[in-house]
């Protein structure tokens, strides 16, 4: 059951919901969309959107109204790591920015969360930070957002990716390669909690996006196991291509399978004429940041999370 938190101040309505209607899942979308126009970057991460649909264990929606009824924020709160804190990312209208609505949401993240929380500032903006230093929050984490020049293949600097003794690529076939890239995916970043614990769920979800091409899904195999694989993303109206995930199982790595990968799809992304390709990686993965940066990639901005202290 939904539910709902009033403030007694009357200059805003919070509610904290387990479910959105298609109707609110609209208006949060409009409200990301519009607050991106403005700022040059989504504050709510492609994982949000997607879990703003339908009933989510561990998921919990706030909005916040103005007495005209008017969205004028909105905040998830996600509680689905065994181990870390709750996870949230927010959003407040441009237009009703400074009227303590992102405050509100912040104060009852952490009260939903019992003051052990994480929350995403996308872009790193002034505004954000001063929030989380009302909050009581600190810095601890930076993610890059990395780009690099696509141009004519001729132009990309790669030679011809060449695998493994054994290994072949080919595209992800939906529905027969679901397990198995799930299972690649989990061995590959077992170490990192929100990726390595996708779910058939979550892969069905990016499966259902607009921009889900299986010809810029692409797999390595070794014996008919998949142990290695390069997802790349379109962002069409952006004309960015991403490397969106390049992982490779533990028992493959080191013999450069990473890296071609990472070829292949940068060629793919060239080939469907983008001119610039992006991608995230942690800013304390000193060695990814490295390999990154000699393939010609370069700080672009930077998203910063925050924490209650430990």
């Amino acid at each position: 059951m939904n539910d709902v938190v009033n403030e007694t101040s009357g200059a805003r309505r919070l509610d904290v919901l387990e479910e959105l209607t298609s109707a609110e899942v609209e208006g949060v979308l409009r409200l990301i969309a519009e607050s991106a126009r403005a700022d040059g970057q989504q504050a709510v991460s492609e994982q949000g959107r997607l879990q703003l649909r339908g009933r989510r264990e561990g998921v919990r929606h706030l909005a916040v109204r103005e007495p005209s009824g008017e969205l004028v924020g909105y905040a998830q709160l996600e509680d689905t790591d065994p181990v870390e804190a709750p996870a949230a990312e927010l959003v407040v209208h441009p237009g009703h920015r400074g009227q303590g609505h992102g405050r509100a949401l912040g104060v009852t993240l952490l009260r939903e969360s019992g003051k052990r929380l994480r929350i995403w500032a996308h872009g790193g903006h002034a505004s954000a930070r001063h929030l989380a230093q009302v909050l009581g929050l600190t810095l601890f984490r930076e993610l890059r957002q990395m780009r690099r020049p696509l141009g004519s293949l001729a132009e990309l600097g790669f030679p011809e990716p060449t695998f493994p003794e054994g290994v072949t690529v080919r595209t992800f076939r939906p529905g027969v390669d679901d397990a198995g890239w799930l299972a690649a995916n989990a061995a590959a970043f077992a170490h990192h909690p929100e990726q390595g614990s996708l779910t058939q769920r979550d892969l069905d979800d990016r499966k259902g996006e607009p921009w889900f091409d299986p010809e810029g899904f692409f797999l390595a195999e070794r014996g008919g196991e998949i142990v290695g694989f390069h997802w790349t993303k379109v962002h069409a109206e952006e004309r960015l291509g991403e490397v969106y995930v390049v992982g490779v199982r533990p028992d493959a790595q080191g013999g450069g399978l990473g890296k071609a990968l990472t070829s292949i799809g940068l060629r793919h992304l060239a080939a469907r004429g983008l001119p610039t390709a992006m991608l995230y990686v942690d800013a304390d993965n000193f060695a990814a940041v490295a390999v990154y940066e000699r393939l010609g990639f370069v700080t672009h901005e930077t998203d910063l999370m925050y924490r209650t202290e430990t």
